[in-house]
């Protein structure tokens, strides 16, 4: 059976949209009339999809994800990759079949995509396949981690509790980021509305004010010179800027697209204070936590470590877990690869040493990761509560010195009277 998405009338006249299962178009219509639904268009979900994207973007899709295909293709954001991972483990748990988990996951989703996907999963596996292997035709909505756990769940007949830790996984993940989101929404805010107000009161408010000043004769102080110049500028030039700014910021991504460029910056990044910690803490503990729920789901070591590296966000860091993945493959113990690699926190080296002595390698790495993000939250905190004054005192000089610059040839009129 497979997925079809279809558009149909019901008895009020409203054009209701759905996916539902079926062996054939003609089967599915007749399903849809049995329900007193009357059908307009009924299109297989790869059809549908291959409709929208085009031939060109489908064959790039199909030599690897290349193209835009990949924009348009239906897929799971982490809020419904979550919810569907935790509704198939207590489905599973519960000793329900994979079947009917598949198709009660799908009923209870909520847009039509994740119906859709879920629906197709299950046609695979009613068709002989592994879940991994019905994954892996959604590689958007299910990465190669998902996936590997998946397969190692599946091969140790423990799955419902493998897509536990999964969710608890994607949950903690999704949780960590949206910290780190959160965190840096009111600072954005406050520059952003800082440098409103200063560039409102040079392009309107001092020109105005100036021209009383420009009347009377005599010389300005250098400060009220420098506000009438730089006012000037932004009055008549402030939309050039602007631009300027604009097309230097798409022009340095642009050139980070090289992957040399890119690991340059990504390196000049791990030297700069405070931000260098924040991304060491952060790609150390999801490192950590990843690998510690790879080799819990019984994915071998070299695998687990390949996995994990593809969970960093800096190129830098990337390139040192290769070479940790080089070292374990030729028989070096983990802990003195990462040791010899540079990046990584002295923590992690010293629990991955003690789960290697002891056995328990991923609970190490479990309690490791765990660590490493309660300090990322406390160093967000406090580089938040070094930046928010910073912003707040920059803004309160900006203004201060347009308002001297202001009163100074104020004063100078009184002087004279």
């Amino acid at each position: 059976m497979a997925a079809f998405s279809y558009t149909a009338i019901n008895s009020s006249g409203k054009t209701i949209k759905g996916v539902i299962e079926g062996d054939s178009e003609r089967q599915v219509r007749a399903q849809l009339r049995g329900q007193q639904l009357k059908p307009l268009s009924v299109s297989t979900s790869a059809r549908e999809a291959k409709a929208k994207i085009g031939p060109k973007a489908a064959k790039g899709k199909a030599d690897g994800g290349a193209g835009f295909g990949g924009l348009f293709t239906p897929k799971l954001n982490t809020k419904e990759r979550a919810l569907v991972t935790r509704q198939l483990a207590s489905l599973l748990q519960s000793g329900l079949p994979l079947d009917e988990s598949l198709n009660t996951a799908a009923k209870q989703a909520l847009r039509p995509a994740v119906q859709s996907i879920l629906l197709s999963i299950r046609s695979r596996v009613l068709e002989g396949h592994s879940l991994a292997q019905a994954f892996s035709e959604h590689p958007k909505s299910f990465d190669t981690m998902y996936r590997s756990m998946v397969r190692a769940g599946e091969s140790s007949g423990y799955l419902g509790q493998v897509l536990e830790q999964l969710a608890e996984y994607i949950e903690r993940n999704q949780y960590t980021a949206n910290k780190l989101k959160m965190a840096m929404i009111y600072p954005m805010v406050l520059l952003t509305v800082s440098v409103s107000v200063v560039g409102i009161l040079m392009v309107f408010v001092v020109p105005d004010l100036v021209e009383v000043f420009q009347q009377n004769e005599r010389t300005l102080p250098l400060l009220t010179r420098g506000l009438i110049a730089v006012s000037d500028l932004l009055s008549n030039w402030g939309w050039l800027i602007l631009l300027v700014i604009a097309a230097s910021v798409v022009g340095f991504q642009y050139l980070l697209r090289h992957p040399n460029r890119r690991r340059g910056w990504h390196r000049f990044l791990l030297r700069v204070p405070m931000v260098k910690d924040v991304i060491l803490l952060a790609d150390s503990s999801r490192f950590a936590g990843t690998l510690s729920l790879l080799v819990e789901s019984g994915v071998p070591l070299l695998q687990a470590l390949r996995i994990a590296t593809q969970v960093l966000g800096n190129n830098e860091l990337q390139n040192a877990c290769s070479d940790v993945t080089r070292v374990v493959q030729e028989g070096g113990a983990l802990n003195k690869a990462l040791r010899q690699a540079g990046w990584f926190p002295p923590l992690l080296v010293q629990m991955t040493a003690s789960g290697e002595a002891n056995g328990t390698l991923d609970k190490q790495l479990k309690h490791c990761a765990t660590n490493q993000e309660r300090e990322l939250e406390m160093k967000l905190t406090t580089t938040m509560g070094i930046f928010e004054p910073a912003i707040v005192v920059l803004m309160g000089g900006s203004i201060a010195l347009i308002m001297m610059a202001i009163l100074l040839p104020i004063f100078e009129m009184n002087q004279m009277v």
